[in-house]
């Protein structure tokens, strides 16, 4: 059976420490002629109120904390982080795009990244427009508004914008119309998403991690959920 170095000591020690108190308990004082207690710490003994014991397990690299990416709106840049296994996160400081969906018309498109609307956690991320999971962020509404006008065949949000007379009509096909007529019995979008594409932004909820993956990727508010962030955006 082998032993570590400091069990040995350790054990070296308590042996001392009872020929010393058995010594102790004839004489009934030490040399100092301090008087001795049953309660008295004597050298060499371990305590349980000090560390006195080796810490025999050092720090590990995978317990180190990192500054946070504090990821904001601007050119891409990304920095590649190790970590443990070979595996790599990539560090995103600076990103002006993302993937977002259109839950209720099934699509999504890469569109721009204007601005930090509101966040849950901290104001102070939207002051400095600072990009996380969880953060409702503005987006341009101009890829949705596209897809929507080619796959229906109807404008969208596009009440503000004066209509001119000489602007000329794109031919389709009859069967194309026939599509695009049957498509927008179902293709109704709710009148508070409609205000948005007229103004040209969406509101929309960052669901990836921008530190760790790199990316801004999301979905469009809509519904009740959206109701419910407007009102905090009021706030």
């Amino acid at each position: 059976m082998s032993w570590h170095f400091s069990e040995i000591r350790n054990r070296f020690r308590r042996a001392h420490c009872k020929c010393r108190r058995a010594d102790i308990e004839l004489l009934g004082t030490v040399n100092d002629h301090t008087a001795i207690h049953d309660n008295d710490q004597l050298p060499g003994e371990d305590n349980a109120k000090s560390a006195t014991s080796p810490d025999n397990r050092i720090n590990r690299a995978f317990e180190k904390g990192r500054q946070p990416a504090n990821t904001r709106i601007g050119a891409k840049r990304i920095h590649l982080v190790r970590t443990r296994g070979g595996n790599r996160k990539f560090r995103a400081l600076r990103l002006d795009s993302g993937n977002f969906s259109w839950g209720s018309e099934g699509v999504a498109r890469k569109t721009r990244v204007i601005a930090v609307a509101f966040h849950p956690s901290n104001n102070e991320l939207v002051r400095t427009n600072t990009l996380t999971k969880a953060a409702i962020i503005q987006i341009d509404a101009a890829p949705f508004r596209q897809w929507y006008e080619a796959h229906y065949g109807t404008a969208l949000g596009r009440r503000r914008q004066a209509k001119k007379d000489d602007t000329e009509e794109v031919k389709k096909s009859k069967s194309v119309e026939a599509k695009q007529a049957a498509r927008a019995a179902t293709g109704k979008v709710e009148p508070a998403l409609e205000r948005q594409f007229e103004a040209g932004r969406l509101y929309a909820l960052v669901a990836s991690r921008p530190g760790q993956s790199g990316r801004v990727d999301g979905y469009i508010l809509e519904g009740e959920e959206l109701a419910f962030y407007q009102r905090a955006i009021r706030k």
